[in-house]
């Protein structure tokens, strides 16, 4: 259970690369669904995402934020 004061970890616009996929693309995240109890607490953050696959946009809906944790991308200086 999340903190009740807790706001989702990753901005729209995140982009990550999914581990495990056979053909792993580059995800966005589109939308951020949250699901609250009737005392007004977060119990529950789901993320929107989107790639591309044969030149259309796919939408993914129930994306946690542990799987986009692993598979952040960030930027690498030199």
């Amino acid at each position: 259970m999340l903190n009740p004061k807790s706001a989702p970890r990753f901005k729209i616009g995140t982009t990550y690369k999914p581990i495990g996929r056979k053909n792993a693309s580059v995800c966005t995240v589109v939308d951020i669904y949250t699901t609250t109890n009737l005392a007004g607490e977060i119990v529950r953050v789901n993320y929107v995402t989107s790639h591309e696959f044969c030149g259309q946009t796919v939408f993914e809906y129930d994306v946690v934020d542990t799987t986009i944790a692993r598979g952040l991308i960030t930027a690498v200086t030199a």
